[in-house]
Order: structure tokens, then sequence, then C-alpha cells
């Protein structure tokens, strides 16, 4: 059996090794992807090889001889792969022919070539969790909402891209590593957060991607353990993970960070990632991820909503604003500011952003002012930002939890 889980560990580990032998990025990710169709015909019937990873490579090896051999013209597969049947030579694999060459680990060297700063972040997304994660491009497609087509001209732009670029297939020199690491980790949280409150349709997270999100980061922890930013990272995907059960009533609906019922949270995420991010914060020079992971620590330690430690959480915001400032950072720490200093505090904090192109439009503007609003009484100005919220939110769950809102506050 073909399974998930299969897959996702062992096309990275493939992949890396082709790219290492043939250097060629694009055409060994076909022939991964063609080896894994090999397998999905072969291996339920006659079960999963003892070497799995040398068979996969055996017969990704082929392919691309037989395609590098070939005419010039590279044929695209992105939409035709899961037509075609595989050629009969590569369901026939002699233990003795295998390919056993020593693993050689090139996960991280493939992550930090998927974040290429040539790349847009939805192209370095796509290609990282296609190539680093496994999935297949109609997975990515569904977890994004776009056609199956459009993920697959994505993700092929972003492997001419590479090509194009000649970028070799190792860890950056010195002098770069730390700025193509904050883009590795960029994505890495994105593919998080998309899967942690999805930015459209009917569901409010995709575990899948939380999930892989958490898998990958756990995999650059594994290579730099020494670094706090990526221990920060996965503390604070840990430490917001541990409350997914109670994020949602069983209606589906969404429930709030205040009314969640503290007993369903996973506390053995919460207990790693409160250790993971105070041994980083003890030894590590101060980031923004172990700012923000440290913030959902207080949150975590917190026994009920009204057992929040605010002046804590708002002196993190302030350190946060200082080494690494942007408007959703400025509207978070206003409604820190106003759990601690009162709802007006934080309305006040609010008007800096209304000039802000990259927020003035945003939902989530609009619905922390109507919680302050709502805090601080004014219930007809409440209801009218929560339903504005509603409007601009492409969220079905959160549009649901947004005109609940303002229908309790202002009935129509």
């Amino acid at each position: 059996m073909l399974s998930a889980t299969l897959v996702r560990e062992l096309v990275p580990q493939v992949l890396g090794q082709l790219v290492r032998r043939y250097g060629n990025f694009g055409a060994c990710e076909d022939a991964v992807q063609e080896a894994l169709l090999a397998a999905a015909k072969q291996w339920p019937a006659a079960g999963v090889p003892e070497n799995a990873r040398a068979w996969l490579r055996t017969v990704a090896s082929r392919r691309l001889t037989d395609e590098l051999r070939s005419s010039g013209a590279r044929r695209r597969r992105e939409d035709e792969l899961a037509l075609r049947a595989p050629a009969d030579q590569a369901l026939a694999v002699d233990p003795a022919d295998l390919d056993d060459t020593p693993y050689v680990d090139d996960e991280l060297r493939l992550l930090f070539m998927c974040c290429h700063p040539q790349l847009s972040a939805p192209s370095q997304i796509a290609l990282t969790l296609r190539a680093v994660g496994g999935l297949s491009t109609e997975e990515i497609a569904r977890a994004f909402l776009v056609p199956d087509t459009t993920m697959g001209q994505r993700i092929s732009r972003a492997k001419q891209t590479i090509k194009a670029s000649g970028v070799p297939f190792e860890m950056p020199p010195a002098e770069e590593r730390a700025s193509r690491l904050a883009a590795v980790l960029h994505v890495l949280y994105l593919i998080f957060n998309e899967g942690y409150t999805s930015t459209s349709g009917d569901d409010l997270t995709r575990s899948d991607l939380t999930s892989e999100a958490i898998r990958l980061t756990r995999m650059v922890r594994r290579d730099l353990p020494d670094d706090g930013e990526v221990a920060g990272l996965l503390a604070l995907m840990l430490l917001i993970d541990a409350r997914r059960a109670a994020r949602t009533d069983a209606s589906g609906a969404l429930v709030p960070l205040a009314e969640q019922d503290r007993s369903r949270w996973d506390h053995t995420l919460v207990a790693e990632g409160v250790q993971l991010v105070s041994d980083a914060l003890a030894s590590s020079p101060l980031g923004p991820y172990q700012l923000q992971a440290a913030i959902n620590a207080v949150h975590a330690e917190a026994r009920s909503d009204g057992d929040t430690d605010w002046p804590q959480i708002v002196a993190l915001y302030e350190l946060l604003a200082l080494i690494a400032p942007n408007p959703m950072v400025t509207l978070n720490h206003a409604v820190a500011v106003g759990m601690a200093r009162g709802p007006q505090a934080g309305l006040v904090m609010l008007e800096a952003l209304d000039d802000d192109n990259r927020m003035a439009t945003h939902h989530r503007l609009a619905a922390v002012r109507a919680y302050l609003q709502e805090t601080a009484g004014d219930n007809d100005l409440a209801a009218a930002n929560y339903r504005l919220a509603a409007r601009r939110t492409t969220s079905i769950p959160e549009r649901r939890y947004l005109e609940g809102r303002a229908n309790r506050l202002q009935p129509r």
C-alpha cells in the first residue's frame, strides 16, 4: 500500500538524491512523480519493497535517463501524469538492479531550493508542498481552492525558474544563509497559517497543512538544532495547534480563544512548545518567532481567559514591535493593550492602521475594532464593524461567526 505518510517521507529523500546526482530539478521532480505512479500501480498487489526508497530511486533514475537521452524537448507532464500508465519496464524492478546508493539527507538543501528568492511566495509554498511535502498537484490545488491546471502551471513555472537560475544543490553560502533561512521559515509559517485558518472556503482549518508545516519545521530543527528562531517557530506552531480541537463547537462553528474549553487543548503539545521557547529564549539571540511563541505560551499557561497575564503580553508585543514591526503585530498589540489598559486605549492604537494600505480594508481590522467597541459597551458601532468584517472575509466559518456577533448585539 502506497500510504500518504510513506510518500511524504520518501519523496524528498529520493528527489534530493536525484538532484544531487543529475542536477536538473524539474526533470528529477517529474521522474519522481512517475516513479510514484509506478509504485501506485504495483505495490498494492506486490507489496511495498523491503527497500522502498531504493526502488523509487531506481525507477526514477531509469525514467530520468530515458528522458535525458531523448530529444531535447521537455514534455510537460503536470496535467497528464495521472492519466498516463507507466511503461512496463518501470514496473519490473529486479532487487539485484536496485540503485542502493547510501542515503544522504538532502531535505534541508531541497527546502532551501524551493524557497529560492526569485520565486514568489505562492510559488515557494506550492513547490515546497510538492517537492518536500510529497503532496500531489491535485492536493495542493484543493488546499488553496484553485483549479488543478492553475496549480500545475504554477509549479511548472516555479521549476523553470529554478532551472533558469542555475542555483546549485547545496546550502547557501554563509553570507546568504540567514536571509534564505528566514525565507524558509516564512514559507513554513504561511503554510501553517493557511491550514490553521483557511483564507477561504467552507472549512475553518486544514489539518493536513498544519501537520505538514509542523513536520517540515521539525525537519529543519533536526538539521539546525541550535537555531533559536527555528525552535521559536516550531514552538509557535505547537502552541497554536494545541488549541485546534477547542476552536470549533459540535456544529463546526468558530469558538474564539476567550471562550474555548481549555481542557480540550492538547497539553502534550503545550508542554513541548513551552519548553522549546523557554530554552530558545535562554540560549539564543531574541527573534520574532520566539517572541510570538512566548506570547502564545502566556496564553497557554493561563488556566482561563480571566487569568491571562495581559501586561506581560503587552510587554512582549512591545519588544516584537521593536524588532519586527508590521501591521498585524500592531493589530494584535492593540488587542492586548485593550485587555490590559482598557478598550479605549486599544482603539486609539488601531487608528494608525486606518491609513495603512495593507490593513485598511482587511477584515481583521474591522473585527478587532468591533471587539474592542463591544468591550467598551458601544454595541451599535461594534455590530456595524462586525458586519463590515463579515462582508470582507472570504472564510465562510469566520463570516458566520462575525455575523452572529453582530446579530447578538443588534438583531435585525
